[in-house]
């Protein structure tokens, strides 16, 4: 069988590659091409984008960069309907990939949806593209299971949440947490990332507008503990170190390492991590280290009053809404201020006092999660729906 996969981001893009993966063995004469990014591009899926020409968020963002999301829309489609592909295989990304879904349905092909949008926490329209488009949901997050059967009658395939695979994965290759200087890669050693001092981790984002909005807060917010701490910041994969070297330019900041295809690593050697919203907070919970949300936007005050009437939903951060309370801290628009960032960030580091509450509500967290195994699981109900069943 041949599949098309289409994702938008970083963590989709790992998604997918496991998903690869998994399909390889369910089916062992699949073929794949994508739109995608490094991950998948490992697993020798040829791509015909890079996300990274596609991966903007927000109005102001995607409008500005319209011409060239409408431009690689075109492109993907040309591309899918040459192929022929017996699956399109969507993963999160919604604006973009329920439009495909829209042209593909009845161009002979079925369409999977892997990570389903979130539409419970705003744009619940969306159902019903959903509906008209899409031949099977997969689900990661287990509430919503009863979301989209209670409340609009649809049933979705929870398959559990592939970052339990991933991470686990990383656990079982790297047993023990702080690395020594020769076992690490050589990029890491050059920059120093495994210093004397323990690391608080600086995950910024995978869109240069987020790593715009949040880095410089967040090393700011870190800057009084960096006596006793490294500031050692994960950098996404495809945006170059100059992103970075431009939004810490002419700030007075203590230094921040750069450290590239480890995030992990980073952030289960750190004390304690400042997380933009997404599936880093996952991560970063099912590593077990401490967290403080941060996810910063312009116009704060306005977005955080559109936040309250519009998002269904009380939490953005992934750890919060799979544990069903606020086990991290969340700083979001107009909550993201240094001192707020700041605080939060002293009472998780050792010894402070919010420190082990924490800790513990991430084991909710992994509880609710369930097994391992959704990559499999998934690409098992796939290639069954393929074959008729």
């Amino acid at each position: 069988m041949r599949y098309y996969l289409i994702c938008g981001e970083a963590s989709g893009d790992l998604h997918a590659a496991h998903l690869v993966r998994a399909l390889r063995q369910c089916d062992p004469q699949a073929e794949f091409r994508a739109v995608g990014g490094d991950m998948l591009r490992a697993e020798g899926v040829p791509l015909s984008t890079h996300y990274a020409r596609l991966a903007y968020m927000g109005f102001a963002p995607v409008l500005a960069h319209l011409p060239q999301i409408l431009l690689g829309m075109r492109r993907t489609r040309r591309d899918v309907a040459a192929w022929r592909p017996h699956a399109l295989v969507l993963v999160d990304y919604p604006g973009f990939n329920l439009q495909m879904a829209q042209w593909a349905r009845g161009r002979g092909m079925k369409i999977f949806y892997y990570i389903s949008p979130k539409i419970w926490a705003w744009k619940e329209h969306r159902i019903r593209a959903i509906r008209a488009n899409v031949d099977a949901l997969f689900s990661i997050l287990p509430f919503e299971v009863d979301y989209f059967r209670r409340r609009h009658g649809y049933e979705v395939r929870y398959v559990g949440n592939p970052t339990l695979d991933e991470v686990e994965a990383y656990l079982q290759a790297h047993p023990t947490p702080h690395a020594q200087p020769s076992s690490l890669p050589k990029a890491e050693r050059a920059e120093g990332a495994c210093g004397e001092k323990p690391s608080i981790a600086l995950l910024a984002g995978s869109r240069r507008q987020e790593i715009r909005d949040n880095l410089v807060r967040m090393v700011q917010a870190a800057a009084p503990f960096a006596h006793r701490f490294d500031l050692v910041l994960a950098a996404a994969p495809g945006l170059p170190d100059e992103v970075y070297a431009q939004a810490l330019r002419g700030k007075s900041l203590p230094p921040v390492r750069i450290v590239r295809g480890d995030t992990y690593g980073v952030v289960r050697r750190a004390a304690a991590a400042l997380v933009t919203s997404g599936t880093a907070t996952l991560e970063t919970a099912l590593l077990g280290t401490p967290q403080v949300v941060c996810y910063y936007v312009a116009c704060g005050r306005v977005v955080s009053w559109l936040r309250r009437r519009l998002l269904k939903v009380r939490w953005v951060s992934l750890v919060n809404l799979v544990a069903g309370a606020e086990v991290a801290p969340e700083l979001v628009a107009d909550g993201m201020t240094v001192a707020n960032a700041r605080r939060h960030l002293a009472a998780i580091l050792p010894g402070g006092p919010d420190r082990q509450a924490q800790l513990r509500g991430y084991d909710l967290v992994r509880q609710r999660l369930g097994a391992t195994g959704a990559p499999h699981r998934a690409a098992a109900q796939m290639v069954d729906l393929l074959r008729g069943g």
